[in-house]
């Protein structure tokens, strides 16, 4: 993996005068959009998988899992971990979409290991509105594999829930270890 700053086509000014980083993702896009070929598929994945995995910029999901565009659904938050939220789109996934599989992905030195649910006191003191949302924070990352694929496996939302399976991605390895569902 390089470790330079990506090479993006020259960005174009904002209204106030100054790049910023979404002009420089959006004049991309435009030479993205200038070679583009519609590969004609539609929104079900091929494999009929979708993987739950945290947001963290580090983990490159496709080339860790060996996917290519249209393989699978792909839904992603802070710490991976299985939400409401994350339950509506796995049965949108399943139920509209055909999915049958699930894998669930947690990584080392994640950064939900450090925060606790005091972050939403600190945001309430802040704002003056506590957020609606859990911080979701955890210390024990294969434990919180082990409740989140519980989440899937008891959701009664998803009719699909006999293929799930979560892992932990070290980041300095690149590698995948299985965690045991709890028995």
């Amino acid at each position: 993996m390089s470790t330079s700053a990506p090479r993006f086509a020259r960005p174009t000014r904002s209204a106030s005068g100054t790049e910023t980083v979404i002009d420089r993702l959006v004049e991309s896009n435009r030479a993205y959009a200038a070679g583009f070929v519609d590969p004609g598929m539609d929104a079900r994945p091929v494999l009929r998988v979708a993987v739950v995995a945290c947001m963290d910029a580090r983990i490159d999901l496709h080339a860790a899992l060996g996917l290519e565009l249209g393989d699978c659904h792909t839904v992603r938050n802070a710490g991976g971990v299985v939400t409401d939220d994350t339950i509506r789109s796995l049965t949108i996934s399943q139920r509209a979409l055909g999915t049958r599989s699930v894998v669930l992905i947690h990584h080392t030195g994640c950064g939900l290991q450090s925060l606790t649910e005091e972050f939403r006191h600190e945001l309430e003191m802040e704002v003056g509105q506590r957020p609606a949302w859990a911080v979701e924070a955890f210390r024990d990352v294969d434990q919180d594999v082990r409740q989140s694929m519980q989440r899937v496996r008891t959701s009664p939302f998803l009719p699909h829930t006999d293929d799930v399976r979560g892992f932990v991605f070290d980041v300095s390895t690149g590698l995948l270890r299985e965690i045991a569902p709890r028995t």
